[in-house]
């Protein structure tokens, strides 16, 4: 697939996302392409189960929806809190860390409040704001166009930021983990950041709780094998065992916070 394909696909999504539904002819308009592009685009969207097929275009699979960004931050808050606190606790003062977008990263952010001369580079601007209220820490953050409500940012320059820095902490979450450990997410632009994030710290940090093991969304990239440490609320069902059993030192469960 060219990068403008897969650019225009993305496109098509996030574009449905934002407004319920699309048309074909509206988005052939737009992107200055045939209507049996679009349709292709659409037909192969639909295949991942990301889009389903409307009269005259498409909308958004309901199952790919994304929780809101406000709710998300109230849904398993207590094991997210318990969670992020334990991911604090292996960041000195003075260390480089590496945040990703999402709510669990960002309650990591809020729990190093009382670290010092940090330098922080993130592309999520809650957790840049949280880190802000200490004045000692150096905060680096992307150009780019500032996604709302999620108030995070993506797409090529921030990958490219990502890229050009190293850190000794990668702190990131995901949207689910499926059964071979791949990581999803809702967008290949949130996958490809993620990457380049656990690619390019000395220590990478998957912080989650249980509930996302076994959710869907459309979009993976790396596995959790390959993530040097995981932080999560209580051990997951039974089928996602082997996943974690066969290198338990890497692993934390914080359930003991939370009793």
């Amino acid at each position: 697939m060219t990068l403008r394909k897969k650019q225009r696909r993305d496109h098509i999504v996030a574009l449905t996302r934002q407004h319920k539904s699309v048309s074909v002819d509206e988005l052939a308009d737009m992107m200055d392409v045939s209507a049996q592009t679009i349709r292709r685009d659409i037909n192969h969207l639909c295949k991942l189960n990301v889009l389903r097929r409307r009269h005259g275009g498409a909308e958004l699979f309901e199952q790919q929806l994304n929780t809101p960004y406000d709710q998300r931050t109230t849904t398993n808050a207590a094991a997210k809190h318990a969670v992020a606190q334990a991911a604090a606790e292996m960041i000195p003062d003075g260390a480089t860390v590496f945040i990703s977008i999402g709510t669990t990263p960002m309650m990591v952010a809020e729990a190093l409040s009382r670290r010092k001369q940090l330098t922080v580079i993130t592309n999520n601007l809650n957790a840049a704001m949280a880190l802000s209220r200490e004045t000692t820490n150096r905060i680096i953050l992307p150009g780019g166009e500032l996604r709302l409500p999620d108030r995070d940012i993506l797409g090529d320059e921030v990958a490219k930021m990502f890229e050009s820095y190293r850190a000794e902490f990668g702190i990131f979450g995901v949207a689910g983990v499926a059964t071979d450990g791949g990581l999803l997410d809702f967008h290949a632009s949130e996958v490809a950041v993620r990457e380049k994030i656990r690619s390019g710290c000395k220590t990478s940090i998957l912080v989650l709780d249980s509930t996302k093991f076994g959710r869907v969304a459309p979009a993976v990239g790396g596995n959790i094998a390959n993530v040097d440490r995981v932080i999560l609320d209580k051990a997951p069902d039974a089928e996602f065992a082997p996943l974690l059993t066969q290198n338990t030192e890497r692993l934390t469960l914080v359930e003991e916070a939370l009793q």
